[in-house]
Formats: C-alpha cells, sequence, structure tokens
C-alpha cells in the first residue's frame, strides 16, 4: 500500500480528515443561477464579471489556483497584477452565454498538471500575459461573429506572442491534514526584466451580511511581522483558528469581504471596508481602501517582484493549525515538498503497474486524472432559502417562483461535488457526473461512489424519484445512466482494490428504484414501454428542440429514450443479480427488471400503427418516430447517435449465477418457454454463447433469422464505415452522410434541417455553446465500446465484421473495441510530426516547449480532424481517456 493509499484509508477509517482541505474553490461563481435573484432568471445579467469583485457571494466562492475547507469557510488563492491591467486579476475572465457567438466560453489560459485524491500533493499553471489583458476586445470581437464563424480566443489576440507572459506555478503540499504548505514559483518567459504584483489571498466566504447566521463574524488579523515572515491569524466560529504564515517581506492588506454598495448602487455601504478594497488600493492608488488596524475578512500579502528575462522567482506560504512555528520556511520545507511529489509518483506508478505506457500516454493520463481531482467544487444551494430570499435584503419579485427550479424545495446541496468544468459548467450535471465517477473510481472510488450516494439521498432525489439534472433546469431530463455507473464503480474496486461494496450497491439500488418507478410513470406516455425523455443530455441532435413541445400536437417515439430505459433494465437487472447471491428476495426483483427489458425490446421493433417500430428494415438503422395526429406515423430519418443507442442495451448473463439462483432462474425459462412473442426481437435467451452464457440485446439476430435480419450486423456496417459514423477519432455523433445529404422536413408550416456539422454549432438550441450534429463526444464513445466487449463476451473471437467497413479487413468485436479505444486516445498522442490533433492550427501548442505537453481535454472534437472544441477544461467526461488509456495498456501489455 503506497503513502497516498494509506492516507486514503486514514480519511475512510476517519483517523485522519485529509480530505477537509482540498481543491474545492470554483472557478467562476458569478453568472450562475445559485447568485441569480432577477425577476426573470436572467442570470448572466444579474450577476457579471464586471461586479464580482466588488460584490459578496451568496452560495460560494471563486479564485485562481485556489482551496478551500470541505464547507468552504476558508478560501486562499491567487491574484496578479501586471501593471497596466485596468483591474487586478482575482478570477478568471470569459464571456457570458449572451456574449459568445457560441454561448459562454473562458478567455483564459491555465492548467491542471497534478493532483491526489487527499488533496496532499496539487500543482496548477496559470499563464498572464504581461501585457494589459484584452477584456474589451474579446468581447467585441465575439459577439462581431456570427454562429458559423469560429471563436475569438486569447491567443488569438496575440498577447502571448513573443512569449511576453509569466507562468505562474502554484504547489500546494499537506504535511498533515492541517499544514498546508504553499510554493508559488513565477517564470518570466520575456527577453527582458519584468515587474509583478503577487497577491497571495486568504478571505472568508461571507455568511452574516444575508440576516440568517446569529455566529460571530469570523476575522482575519495580523499577528506578527518582521523582516523575515509575517504570520495572518484566522478564527472562525465553526472552522476554528487558523495561521497563514507568509515568508519574506510583504506589504500587508486588509479589507472586507462585503458589497460596495456605493460603486454598484449608489447607496450607502453597510461596512468601512469592501470586497474591491484591495483592488482600489492597487489599481487606483486609494490609501484608504484598506483597513489600517489590518483586520478584516479578506488578506492579501502583496508582493512586488522583479523578475529577470528567463528568471523564476518563487514564494512560500503555509496555511495551518499552529502558530508555534519557529521555521515554517526550512529545510524541511522543500524535503516535505519532494516526499509527496515522490509519493504521488508512487501512487500513480502503483495504479498503472498493470499497463504498458509511453510518456506521452503516461502524461495524458496523469493530467487527466489531476483536472478530474482539480474538478472538485464546494457546491452550495438551499432552494427554498433562494426562492424566499435573504432577511437582510429586499424580497425578491414574485414572478421569481415562476422561473426555475421551484418544485425543488426540498434540495439542500452542501458538498463537494465533481463538476464538468469549473468555469464553463460550475454545477454539477446529474449524466455528467455518472461517467466522471469511472475514471475517478480507478484513482478513489470513496469518493466516486459518495458521489452517487449523494445524487440519489433524498435532499437531492426528488420525492416522486427524479434526479435533479442542473441548477438551470433540475427537471430537465437526462439519460439514466446512474445503475449503470454504480455497478461500473463496484465492479472496478472489486479488481484494483479487492474490495466489493455491496452496502453501497445496494442503498444505491433502492433510491435508483424510485428512480426507475418515476421514469415508467411520467415518460411513457401511452403505457406501452416507449419512453420520450425529452432531449436526454444530446441538446441539438434531434430535427426539434427535444426538452419543448413538438410543434402541433405531434409528440416523439424516442429510439434513444426507450434503448436508455432498455440499458436501465439490464444494469437494475446486473446489480438485483449480485445482490441475491446474499440476498434470494433480490431474485424476485431481477425478474422484474429481466420481465420489464423484454417488453420494452419488443416494443423497440414493433411500436407504430403497423407494428413497424422504430427499425427501418430499408436502411438497417433505428429512427425516432413523430406521430402526427393528423398524418400517423412519419419515420425521421436522421442518422445520428440516436440509432446507435439501442446497441448500448446488452448484457450477458453467467450460467453459475443461474444455478446459484434457482428462483430467477426458472421464472426465466418459463418466459422463454411461454412468451414467444416477447423473446423474437431480443437476442438470444436459447441459444448458449461463449463459455453457456446467455445474451440479453436489443440488437441481434433474432431466432430463426437470417444474416440481412441480424440487427447487430447491420448497425455496425453503418457505424464502422468512414463516409457515415466513423472518424479517425472516434464515432461521430452524426453521420457524415448528411453532410451532401441534409435531411429536412415541413411542419406546421416551417422547415426543419439537419446537417452534418464536424465543429461548433451553427444554430442557437440549447444556446448554441455545444453541438451534437457531427462532433465526436466521448460519454457515448465509452457506452459503445463498453457495448461492443460485452457483445464480443458472448460471441467470441468467431464473430467479425469489417473495421472499416468495405476495407476488406476483419476483427472480432474486441479488436473493433481497441481500435475504438485507440482512436479516441489519439486525440492527445503526438503524431509522426510530433504535434496533437487536439489543438489543430493552434501554432502555440503544436511547437512550443513550454505550452507542448499541456492538455486540454475539451468538451468534444471535431468530427474530421479532432480538434478540441467547447468547454476547454471538461476533464469531467472527457476523463474517462485515463480509463481508455489504463484498459488500452493492461491489454496491450
Amino acid at each position: 500500500m503506497t503513502q497516498e493509499e494509506q492516507r486514503l484509508q486514514e480519511d475512510r477509517d476517519r483517523k485522519a480528515h485529509w480530505r477537509r482541505w482540498g481543491s474545492y474553490l470554483s472557478e467562476r461563481q458569478w453568472g450562475t443561477v445559485r447568485e441569480d435573484y432577477s425577476a426573470d432568471g436572467s442570470a448572466w445579467d444579474y450577476f457579471s464579471h464586471e461586479q464580482a469583485r466588488s460584490r459578496a457571494y451568496r452560495w460560494g466562492e471563486d479564485g485562481i489556483a485556489g482551496i478551500s475547507d470541505n464547507h468552504q469557510r476558508l478560501c486562499f488563492a491567487i491574484a496578479l497584477w501586471n501593471g497596466v491591467d485596468p483591474i487586478l486579476k482575482e478570477r478568471l475572465f470569459g464571456l457570458t452565454g449572451n456574449e459568445g457567438n457560441h454561448g459562454e466560453d473562458v478567455k483564459e489560459c491555465y492548467f491542471y498538471l497534478d493532483n491526489t485524491p487527499t488533496h496532499s500533493y496539487m500543482k496548477y499553471l496559470y499563464k498572464y500575459s504581461q501585457q494589459a489583458f484584452p477584456y474589451t476586445q474579446l468581447v467585441t470581437e465575439n459577439q462581431n461573429r456570427s454562429k458559423r464563424d469560429r471563436e475569438f480566443e486569447l491567443l488569438d489576440t496575440g498577447i502571448f506572442d513573443n512569449n511576453t507572459y509569466f507562468d505562474v506555478f502554484v504547489e500546494y503540499a499537506k504535511n498533515t491534514p492541517e499544514d498546508i504548505l504553499i510554493k508559488i514559483s513565477i517564470a518570466n518567459r520575456a527577453l527582458e526584466t519584468r515587474n509583478l504584483y503577487l497577491l497571495p489571498t486568504l478571505w472568508f466566504r461571507n455568511t452574516w451580511a444575508w440576516g440568517r447566521a446569529e455566529t460571530a463574524k469570523p476575522r482575519l488579523k495580523k499577528l506578527h511581522q518582521d523582516s523575515n515572515l509575517s504570520i495572518i491569524e484566522s478564527t472562525h466560529p465553526s472552522l476554528g483558528d487558523r495561521w497563514l504564515y507568509c515568508e519574506g517581506t510583504a506589504e500587508l492588506l486588509f479589507t472586507e469581504n462585503d458589497t460596495n454598495y456605493q460603486k454598484l448602487f449608489g447607496v450607502e455601504n453597510k461596512s468601512d471596508f469592501v470586497k474591491d478594497g484591495i483592488n482600489d488600493y492597487l489599481i487606483n492608488r486609494d490609501k484608504t481602501a484598506i483597513d489600517p488596524q489590518q483586520i478584516g475578512t479578506k488578506f492579501a500579502a502583496n508582493y512586488n517582484l522583479k523578475i529577470a528575462a528567463g528568471e523564476t522567482v518563487t514564494i512560500c506560504l503555509r496555511l495551518c493549525d499552529s502558530p508555534y512555528l519557529v521555521t515554517p520556511f526550512g529545510k524541511d520545507f522543500e524535503q516535505i515538498f519532494q516526499t509527496r511529489i515522490q509519493e504521488a509518483n508512487e501512487f500513480y506508478d502503483r495504479i498503472t503497474s498493470p499497463c504498458q505506457l509511453t510518456p506521452d500516454r503516461r502524461n495524458i493520463q496523469r493530467q487527466a486524472f489531476a483536472g478530474m481531482l482539480w474538478a472538485k467544487q464546494y457546491y452550495y444551494y438551499v432552494i427554498h432559502e433562494w426562492l424566499q430570499g435573504d432577511p437582510a435584503h429586499p424580497t425578491p419579485a414574485k414572478s421569481r417562483q415562476n422561473v426555475r427550479n421551484t418544485d425543488w424545495i426540498h434540495l439542500f446541496n452542501d458538498d463537494v461535488i465533481s463538476m464538468p468544468d469549473k468555469w464553463e459548467y460550475p454545477w454539477y450535471a446529474a449524466w455528467d457526473l455518472a461517467f466522471h465517477v469511472i475514471p475517478l473510481a480507478i484513482i478513489d472510488p470513496d469518493f466516486a461512489k459518495r458521489q452517487l450516494s449523494r445524487l440519489t439521498r433524498e435532499w437531492y432525489l426528488h420525492p416522486n424519484g427524479q434526479l435533479p439534472a442542473y441548477e438551470w433546469n433540475f427537471s430537465d431530463v437526462n439519460p439514466p445512466v446512474h445503475a449503470w455507473a454504480t455497478w461500473r464503480i463496484y465492479k472496478i474496486e472489486q479488481k484494483i482494490y479487492g474490495r466489493a461494496d455491496r452496502l453501497f450497491l445496494e442503498r444505491v439500488f433502492q433510491k435508483l428504484l424510485l428512480n426507475f418507478t418515476w421514469w415508467v410513470n411520467r415518460k411513457d406516455i401511452a403505457g406501452k414501454n416507449v419512453f420520450q425523455g425529452g432531449f436526454l443530455g444530446m441538446d441539438n441532435i434531434g430535427v426539434f428542440d427535444r426538452s419543448t413541445q413538438v410543434p402541433t400536437d405531434a409528440y416523439l417515439q424516442q429510439s434513444d429514450g426507450t434503448s436508455w430505459m432498455g440499458m436501465y433494465c439490464l444494469n437494475m437487472l446486473a446489480i438485483a443479480l449480485e445482490l441475491a447471491k446474499e440476498n434470494p428476495a433480490y431474485e424476485d426483483t431481477a425478474s422484474k427488471f429481466f420481465e420489464h427489458f423484454l417488453y420494452i425490446a419488443d416494443a423497440m421493433n414493433s411500436m407504430g400503427e403497423e407494428r413497424k417500430g422504430l427499425w427501418d428494415k430499408d436502411d438497417s438503422f433505428y429512427y425516432d418516430m413523430l406521430h402526427v395526429p393528423a398524418d400517423g406515423d412519419i419515420v425521421l430519418k436522421v442518422r445520428s447517435l440516436v440509432g446507435l443507442i439501442p446497441l448500448l442495451a446488452v448484457e450477458t448473463l453467467e450460467p453459475d449465477v443461474l444455478e446459484r439462483l434457482p428462483g430467477f432462474k426458472k421464472r426465466m425459462e418459463w418466459f422463454i418457454n411461454n412468451r414467444p412473442d416477447l423473446r423474437q426481437n431480443v437476442a438470444c435467451m436459447e441459444t448458449k454463447g461463449i463459455g453457456a452464457r446467455r445474451l440479453l440485446a436489443i440488437c441481434y439476430k433474432p431466432p430463426g433469422g437470417t444474416e440481412a435480419e441480424n440487427k447487430l450486423r447491420c448497425i455496425l456496417k453503418t457505424m464502422l464505415d468512414e463516409n457515415e459514423f466513423l472518424s479517425p477519432y472516434g464515432i461521430r455523433s452524426v453521420s457524415k452522410y448528411h453532410a451532401s445529404h441534409p435531411y429536412s422536413m415541413k411542419l406546421d408550416g416551417q422547415e426543419y434541417h439537419v446537417k452534418y456539422e464536424p465543429a461548433e454549432s451553427s444554430n442557437a438550441m440549447f444556446g448554441g455553446n455545444s453541438n451534437w450534429r457531427g462532433p465526436v463526444w466521448f460519454p457515448i464513445n465509452y457506452l459503445i465500446i463498453e457495448a461492443l466487449q460485452k457483445f464480443h463476451y458472448y460471441l467470441g473471437d468467431n464473430f467479425k465484421i469489417e473495421f472499416p467497413t468495405d476495407s476488406g479487413r476483419e476483427m472480432n468485436l474486441w479488436e473493433v473495441s481497441q481500435e475504438l479505444s485507440q482512436r479516441l486516445i489519439k486525440i492527445f498522442l503526438q503524431d509522426e510530426s510530433g504535434k496533437r490533433p487536439v489543438y489543430g492550427d493552434l501554432e502555440k501548442f503544436q511547437t512550443d516547449p513550454h505550452w507542448h505537453n499541456l492538455i486540454m481535454f475539451h468538451e468534444y472534437f471535431h468530427g474530421d480532424n479532432g480538434a478540441g472544441l467547447g468547454a476547454n477544461h471538461q476533464t469531467g467526461w472527457t476523463g474517462l481517456v485515463a480509463k481508455l488509456i489504463q484498459q488500452c495498456g493492461e491489454y496491450d501489455r
């Protein structure tokens, strides 16, 4: 057991709280739903970046390379000033959803370099220009561009040309759970000496200004200062006392984390000193903006640094629970850092020990894991308080009660949660989270399990059984992938760590029974096992906006909605069978999901007026069907991921499991023998596969059917065609066929079109900040890879398919899954010329040694060339590449 694993064990046993402090600070709190108290729900406009430096947050804090405790009472981050910026750089800048030509987008260059599960070692890089930051240019240029244009990025402004910037490295190392060493190293990449103001900042989240808390106000004050160091004392009513040691001579600046009402609203301030006091003192030379008594709730140590060309200057700090450190920056300081770095290396070497990885793959995986861990964020949101407003502030407008989330008054979130992207999406998203936990389970199964446990607890889960989607609309419907994620965490932990956490499995399973019932009762309109669901996470993939009412009185019969439910049934079946090994009562539950799957699979292939189902025999593909009362059923012939989702509903049943569970086996065989009408379109429960396994799947050759009726082979032929779905970098979300053959239809006097678009979206559906009409997305690709491996597990090596289609090269399905995995990994790998597809034509990233090995894990990727698109720090589900690297490394070896 490595030292990091020992720390995890101590935390698990509650012997030492190694997780109390971590990278839990958001990178954007402004512009969120939580901070929005507007009458019409215009969150982007109600609380802007411009206001953020002067206005206290209600529900959380943000900063650069920051940390906080697990309830975000006390926060630490860096602030910077190059002497020419109009404001102090305290937080990352980006465009709002209304300003960007493709929606919200961060306009900064920063990177998550390393992190461990207990945050015993962390490393972050921020690239800070020595020229004035182009705030206005970024807004104006992007607003002048259309949705058919590329986004205008920070690199496009030229401020990093000629290397006129600083590399700011921020590192943390824990000596003990309450002794955190901080090292800030600033490298001047320019060819001449430059000045920089570095302001390490310590502050409290504002809990006192809302009229709810009766506790004493926390306080920061100067305890000691000499020529060698300064000590700041922090006192908090629930967190207790902490001390920040600051190396060397720095100017100590104190103010309050309170709103500057005078500046923002023209009314008298409630505090003598306010949130932007340090900014005004430094930038505006306002000597009255800071507290001369050197006390407050926000503090910064101002280091005025002169850094020669090519030189690196390092500043050290230490945040701990003792005021008695005699030599806080002695020889042991650097030794602790080196020890934690070595232990981090040992931990990741242990994780990858079964793998054969090149240095490049190892670097990509390490940064992917780092991104997953840096993406943890303290998330605080109490709906009933948010709707009511706070006693110390004006009562919100009544119209606000009709804007969003009014049906979720039970929701009380106060947890550290894995975010999709801490700037672009600094709020949890239910279906994203299900994918986050897969790579997290490799390095920290306890945290991964806690994510799903929290999401299904009664202060998250709606009383009716619905899971909360995301704060913009908790009532939106996401794919039901949480049973899959629960089962995968259980199996991953069992394989890597030898622990089978049945208590976790059973607890989450019980809550998912409520969620499954909600799906059946609320999303199966006609009670025929055909599910609508809505947009189901794949934002603009459909002909219509699937989250709204279809024009006229029509309704969609969704191939993906029904297939997701088939997959949900099989995941619940797998869990029930596992639990039944020790509790026979679950055999009945397993039988219920077995039978429900048969009904869903039958409906997939026999719905509609003529019971044709969603399977199109002419095209050998699944399509959505639109039921229009006046015109009957209309097949929407868009070849998209919607038609590939049926592949995901697949599960094998092991013969030894069936023998151990006689009650389930008896009921299953009764169905096989007595309901031929249900089994005819559902895999092959009669024919035993490799190892006498049985198969449940929607896509398979029906008993007695011909190869032309083999849905699996037919779909794979289309999916693996390079002129359709198969790109050099994975499976596209919409077939390339639609580049020259756009789909169009007319309904209720309006034209609708779907065309293959490999890059950013050209329409505003769902804000236009994502595109499911061509690019490659990791989550669905990952599920397809797993499905192929399950099919191979049943069919064995003798079932082969051409890869690519019409290439004459045949592979079994395991080999196909590995080829797809390698294509996805290739997005980040250096090619023969040393370039990484993810960075496309970004020359700085492709050739500059200070940029080349920094990896960003984008939201999605160009369908033809693999370039990264969308949110550029969405390690969340794109972090699945770490799992793919792990798996390929194991089997390559």
